[in-house]
């Protein structure tokens, strides 16, 4: 069972994704700050990570940068999901690593569809 970290301040965006991510069939932990996420990102090295920007102790920026920039997390993907839409905020997200830089308010049945997508990529082939 492939293992999601979910990290965000919101409680109801963790509540509906990992709802919606556990009935997909995929294990989910979550984190509501950026220095919890970073810890359990570490700890539970899970095959995917969605991370909102915008939190307290740690945003999302520093801990994808954190995590992209170490040999032992470089390749798991991130989903970065943040309610910042300006361009220059994509181009921060794209410079510290993330995968995919979402944008709230956002669709579930597209974030369930990346994180498929990154999942199904990281089983047979990179997608670096």
């Amino acid at each position: 069972m492939k293992k999601i970290l979910i990290v965000d301040d919101e409680a109801d965006i963790i509540e509906i994704l990992q709802f919606v991510l556990e009935a997909q069939g995929y294990e989910c932990i979550t984190a509501f700050d950026g220095e919890e996420g970073l810890k359990l990102a570490r700890e539970a090295n899970p095959d995917l990570i969605i991370l909102d920007v915008m939190m307290p102790k740690i945003n999302g920026y520093k801990i994808s940068r954190l995590l992209k920039y170490d040999a032992k997390y470089k390749d798991i993907p991130i989903l970065m999901i943040t309610a910042r839409s300006q361009e220059e905020d994509k181009v921060i997200g794209e410079e510290t690593g993330a995968d995919e830089y979402i944008t709230k308010p956002f669709k579930v049945d597209y974030v369930v569809e990346k994180v498929k997508e990154y999942l199904g990529q990281q089983d047979g082939s990179s997608n670096q």
